[in-house]
């Protein structure tokens, strides 16, 4: 028997791009300075998230704020459970983090695991001003007492149903659908 599978659009291509112009505006609200900021993304779609903050803030600003890459494969406390060779991906911070408020950046917010493994990590290469979270989407269900700066979107969920964010970097669209699982 074939599962049926229910798929509900949340957020279209237009309003992810309205979604991320407005959490720029409000980075740049809350700094007194684009200068102190930092961007760094989450292997794999915050990065392309960062990516476009980061242009964003460029065309509001004129200035371009540093930008890193975070790969937390080797931070994860379930590194045994997801496979014997994980895939591990770019991390590269190549500015220094002192007195900087690092803003990461994330598609979805869930368990709170992945910000615990990305926190782990920069703290390895260096003290930040402040770290700051910022994330497209907030669906629930924390085992860790963790919360986003910027949400883009709150999204009640169940733990049966999966949200799945496509970017066109990665996945040729722009769109965030909730699925669920009617078997």
């Amino acid at each position: 028997m074939s599962s049926q599978k229910e798929r509900k659009k949340i957020l279209s291509k237009d309003d992810i791009k309205r979604t991320l112009y407005r959490l720029s505006h409000q980075i740049l609200e809350k700094k007194s300075s684009s200068e102190e900021i930092a961007l760094v993304g989450i292997q794999t779609r915050g990065v392309h998230l960062a990516k476009r903050i980061q242009s964003i803030i460029k065309e509001i600003e004129g200035k371009e704020v540093p930008l890193g890459v975070l790969d937390i494969t080797l931070y994860r406390d379930d590194l045994t459970v997801i496979g014997p060779k994980p895939i591990v991906k770019e991390t590269k911070l190549a500015f220094d983090l002192s007195d900087k408020v690092v803003i990461l950046i994330d598609d979805v917010l869930y368990t709170g695991r992945t910000v615990r493994a990305a926190l782990n990590e920069i703290m390895d290469f260096g003290r930040p001003k402040r770290v700051e979270f910022l994330v497209l989407v907030d669906r629930g269900f924390r085992e860790l007492p963790i919360r986003a700066d910027y949400v883009g979107k709150n999204i009640p969920t169940s733990r049966q149903e999966v949200v799945e964010v496509k970017l066109e970097e990665s996945d040729d669209s722009d769109e965030v659908v909730i699925i669920e699982d009617n078997d």
